[in-house]
């Protein structure tokens, strides 16, 4: 590790052209943003009602069509009826005839619109309401079902072909899968082009995670990860306003397909997304890196031929590196089963990911009601928002580990005082507590993945941050496949989440501390991460492994 390191400082560190590209990565993810924040818009169940029937209306109704009939038919529609999902039967004649019973819907659903902003909707499309509504999480099941598997697969990809492979192939396969859903001619299709919409743009969000970490030094990987984050929402809070100018939920997905496509036209080229240099030196990768960091050194007003009283020159440490002539080798997430910490590690942040995906939606329903839209979305988003710059005013100056513990210790105790006083809380604590709990949640989620990448090594970064990423993903996929079955299981899951908490903050205990140093380049390099105590202690103190690595058997001759 120290040796790549010292490759990386002769090609000018953390240099001007290092720094434009970490900035330049920021824009990609206004266009995510707007990709991720389409689930909600495109779900959005708007308030509806039976079409009115006249074969079951009274007979002084039965000869009116049309609005007439609409308007003479909703009173008694909105008085009598106890279900959206039933019609009012009246056999008696007269005009003040009462009802004697119910059927369901028989010539479809009226809808109140705009719903979230659009006049159409996958949802008034295909009537995705009463007896069908079961279709509606089993779509935002498959939207994030699709996010999970991209997450493991497309990450396991990012170590074997490289970052900018996978960012450029997925962006690709975002763009067209996008513009696939806008001409979807059924809800199967559309079910299925969810799936792999989500998976490619899992890829295109894990690349570019991966690879903007890889070139930033330590004092700026904070800085410049968040200010990806602050994009991200940006992206999801324009989204209900380019709904608005839409009104169609085919020409919104249409306008999220052209900016892949932008993002396609100008990073697709290597001079905005090089391959990292990081993940080419860790995989032996020497003459592909030489181009690469060459650039970087000239670009920084360096010459990669010339060396300084303190360091050699970028092609004399390129040749000490080179000695013995490497063979390229790529490693696989499986190799954790032989390292001693490292994999106790990922468990751990996968387990906190989790928690922080899943709990989210136990406090957004206290918050708001479901039938509500824009309240629990811009809520989310500017809580998200906060979170983003708490981590960046704390997370540097406390500790990872410091911060991740707080957030999990405030997101359990927000969801236990509000499991156990439900029914006993004033109105206003119950909402107090839903807000901490939920900016506690977006901390940990966030923090969770930013440390799973700086403990993780290079050689491994991609897959054990998609495992991280997969399992928040599977945490929130709860709560919609919960709702497939049954709508009174909030109280179970959320007491299931609650547990969790508890058991997690024993878990974050055992975590190194990642704050300022050098991101771990192999497998031993990871395993060989030193535990820092919570506070500050003696300076004398030990500094050696959590865990000690197994060992080695002596054989004698």
């Amino acid at each position: 590790m120290e040796r790549e390191a010292q490759v990386l400082r002769a090609a000018g560190g953390f240099g001007r052209a290092r720094r434009l590209l970490a900035a330049a990565s920021w824009l990609p993810c206004l266009a995510l943003g707007l990709a991720l924040g389409s689930e909600p818009l495109l779900t959005a169940l708007p308030a509806h009602h039976c079409r009115p029937d006249p074969s079951l209306l009274p007979p002084a109704l039965r000869s009116l069509r049309g609005p007439a009939l609409l308007d003479a038919s909703l009173p008694r529609l909105r008085a009598g009826a106890r279900s959206p999902c039933l019609l009012l039967r009246y056999p008696e004649p007269g005009a003040r005839a009462r009802p004697n019973g119910t059927r369901p819907c028989t010539r479809g659903w009226f809808y109140e619109l705009p719903a979230a902003g659009l006049w159409s909707s996958p949802v008034t499309q295909w009537d995705l309401v009463c007896e069908d509504g079961w279709k509606v999480p089993l779509e935002q099941t498959s939207h994030l079902l699709g996010w999970l598997l991209g997450c493991i697969v497309l990450g396991t990809c990012c170590d074997w072909f490289g970052r900018r492979a996978v960012f450029v192939g997925t962006l690709l396969l975002a763009t067209g899968l996008g513009a696939c859903e806008a001409l979807a001619a059924s809800f199967p299709a559309l079910l299925v082009l969810r799936l792999l919409h989500g998976g490619a743009l899992a890829g295109v969000f894990l690349a570019l995670y991966v690879a903007r970490l890889e070139l930033c030094d330590p004092p700026h990987r904070l800085v410049f990860t968040m200010g990806a984050g602050l994009f991200l929402v940006a992206g999801n809070l324009l989204l209900p306003g380019l709904a608005l100018l839409a009104q169609d939920w085919r020409l919104l997905q249409g306008l999220s397909a052209l900016a892949m496509g932008l993002l396609l036209l100008f990073w697709g080229f290597s001079t905005l997304f090089p391959e990292s240099p990081r993940w080419l030196l860790a995989t032996g990768q020497l003459t592909r890196a030489r181009k690469i960091l060459w650039h970087f050194a000239e670009a920084s007003g360096l010459d990669p031929e010339e060396s300084s009283e303190e360091e050699g020159s970028l092609a004399t440490e390129l040749d000490m590196l080179s000695m013995g002539s490497p063979q390229s080798q790529y490693h696989s997430i499986l190799e954790l089963r032989h390292t001693c910490v490292a994999w106790k590690n990922g468990l751990i942040l996968g387990f906190s990911s989790l928690i922080g995906g899943g709990i989210r939606a136990s406090f957004l329903r206290t918050l708001a009601p479901r039938e509500a839209f824009y309240l629990p979305y811009f809520l989310s988003a500017g809580l998200e928002a906060t979170a983003i710059v708490l981590l960046l005013l704390t997370t540097d100056h406390c500790g990872r580990r410091t911060i991740l513990l707080l957030g999990t210790l405030a997101m359990g105790l927000a969801s236990l005082l509000l499991l156990a006083g439900t029914h006993y809380l004033p109105h206003w604590i119950a909402l107090a507590l839903s807000v901490l709990g939920l900016l506690a949640s977006q901390v940990v989620s966030a923090l969770s993945c930013l440390f799973a990448a700086e403990v993780f090594p290079t050689v491994i970064r991609g897959a054990g941050l998609g495992l991280v990423l997969g399992a928040g993903f599977l945490g929130q996929a709860a709560t919609p496949m919960a709702n497939m079955h049954s709508r009174q299981s909030f109280f179970l899951q959320h007491m299931l989440f609650a547990a969790f908490t508890l058991l997690a903050l024993l878990c974050v205990l055992l975590l190194p501390e990642s704050r300022g140093r050098a991101l771990p380049q192999s497998l031993p390099d990871a395993d060989r991460l030193c535990r820092s105590p919570l506070l500050r202690s003696h300076p004398h103190s030990d500094n050696l492994p959590l865990l000690p690595p197994t060992p080695q058997a002596v054989h004698l001759p």
